[in-house]
């Protein structure tokens, strides 16, 4: 049995998953879904019913997406992202997962949250933004002169939140930040997880993840 990834191609957590076992060059069978029409083989694995979900050749199953990238940095970090104070790591990984997605999404769905205004969730979302800026005004990476685990965690959520109002994004007052996100999306290792992949169904064969030489 080869390890198996349900995957969605736009989902952040599913993106930063994809990254960790990409640069650690897991191979595992990717399997592209659709998330209004989930499979029931991914529901019987997990019954949160969101990606990305890992099955791993002795059946033993991940479906969070920062266990999936502490799995595959501890079996191979040729780039050294568990390098650092892993604690500090996880708190602001954990501010963005759990404070800045939450306003994230009243951001993007603002018509799905008429109690306040887009203007009003998107101020909320830049108090995180105005952090990482800090941080990034120091160093060209969260945690010093070298990319880790926390810049690839919180990186697909930037990217998300800059692709909401693209011309606001584009001339606001974060230069650092920009400056970081831009060289995440140019870069081969993002470009090589955002291939497309045909939709997967059951009946079918799944596709090959490719490594990161």
């Amino acid at each position: 049995m080869t390890n198996t990834l349900y995957s969605f191609r736009r989902c952040p957590y599913a993106i930063r998953a994809r990254l960790a076992l990409a640069v650690s060059s897991q191979s595992v069978f990717l399997r592209e879904i659709i998330l209004k029409n989930k499979p029931a083989e991914m529901l019987a694995l997990s019954s949160k019913g969101t990606v990305p979900v890992l099955q791993l050749s002795d059946g033993t199953v991940v479906d969070e997406s920062l266990d999936i990238m502490v799995w595959a940095l501890a079996r191979r970090d040729p780039n050294n992202w568990l390098q650092g104070s892993f604690t500090e790591m996880l708190s602001l990984i954990d501010e963005n997962d759990f404070e800045f997605k939450g306003w994230l999404d009243k951001y993007k769905y603002a018509d799905r949250f008429p109690e306040h205004s887009t203007l009003y969730y998107r101020e909320h979302a830049e108090d995180f933004l105005m952090q990482l800026e800090n941080r990034l005004s120091y160093t060209p990476y969260l945690f010093g002169q070298k990319i880790s685990l926390a810049d690839m965690a919180i990186l697909p959520f930037i990217r998300q939140f800059s692709g909401v109002d693209k011309d606001w994004f584009e001339q606001s007052a974060y230069p650092f930040l920009k400056v970081w996100l831009a060289n995440f999306i140019n870069s081969q290792l993002f470009t090589s997880v955002m291939k497309k992949y045909p939709i997967w169904l059951e009946s079918e064969q799944q596709s090959i993840f490719p490594e990161i030489q």
